[in-house]
């Protein structure tokens, strides 16, 4: 009788709350993942299909042409050796400089706390400019290298914010309680505050690796063609298939152009939407629960 009880109390029964709530998820999923679909199914399409609009949400005709024209071109692999290199060495940086600003930001006693965090809120409405900025990057001699990527984005203010809020979430009796042992700020952090925050740390980094990933403007702008990540170098395919379709005025070649473009964006996302699976278990909150007893 007490596992019959034990197991009715699992049970729940279902709203109407949870009935809207699971319709909005529901329909949240498939606004996101019909266009991507769509997408694929448009890139293994063959010619005759796209044309003749019979691709749906899988290929018609299955056809490899527009990745095999993407692949055919000399520096796409180099491209992706570079966004690769911006994606973890920036999101390694970021995190190194955000985690060594948003610590003692996070101790209210510290002499200052209140002025810095006063300019870390005005960064995030306020800039210098494009200009002010390329005369900055060009004087400190880091444009036509990996650098201009890298150390000018280095700190984001919102994410910033977040982990100085989340560091503040740790309870202050674990820290004291290192410091009476010994434990200098340098351990604490390292030792216990660091491995504590895993969720808020992988959140923020998967948002820096959206944004290195992502850039492409920055790297228009800071560097030479040998150096462009992937995005920008897919942005120009994109651009050049267009122009090619538009002005040859033939209805095959600008629906090569249409299976190219999608081949492109499924080449360019992927990567991200693979990454997003392998930090799922991270995103948990509450992870200092039951730290401090008593």
């Amino acid at each position: 009788m007490g596992i019959t009880l034990a197991h009715k109390s699992k049970l729940r029964r279902i709203t109407f709350f949870d009935v809207v709530i699971y319709g909005i998820m529901t329909l949240s999923l498939l606004v996101c993942i019909i266009p991507f679909l769509y997408m694929y199914a448009l890139s293994f399409s063959s010619v005759q299909d796209i044309m003749n609009n019979r691709v749906s949400l899988w290929p018609r005709g299955f056809n490899t042409a527009a990745y095999k024209q993407i692949f055919t071109y000399p520096n796409f692999f180099q491209a992706y050796r570079n966004t690769l290199l911006y994606t973890s060495g920036g999101t390694f940086i970021a995190l190194a400089m955000t985690i060594l600003f948003g610590y003692p930001l996070s101790k209210s006693f510290l002499r200052g706390n209140r002025f810095f965090m006063k300019l870390v809120v005005f960064s995030m409405f306020f800039s210098g400019g494009l200009i002010p900025t390329y005369l900055l990057i060009n004087a400190l001699r880091i444009t036509n290298t990996p650098l201009a990527m890298l150390l000018p984005f280095a700190i984001s203010p919102f994410n910033l914010i977040i982990l100085i809020s989340f560091f503040k979430g740790v309870p202050r009796e674990i820290e004291e309680a290192a410091l009476i042992d010994g434990l200098g700020y340098y351990g604490i952090l390292t030792r216990i505050v660091l491995p504590l925050s895993t969720a808020a740390l992988a959140t923020i980094g998967l948002y820096y690796a959206v944004f290195f990933w992502n850039d492409w403007f920055n790297a228009l702008i800071y560097l030479k063609s040998s150096q462009y990540p992937v995005m920008l170098f897919l942005r120009n395919i994109v651009n050049g298939t267009m122009t090619v379709g538009e002005g040859s005025g033939a209805a095959d070649r600008t629906t090569i152009g249409i299976s190219i473009k999608a081949a492109v964006i499924i080449v360019s996302t992927l990567p991200i939407i693979i990454l997003y699976p392998m930090l799922q278990r991270f995103f948990i909150a509450g992870l200092t629960v039951g730290s401090v007893k008593g």
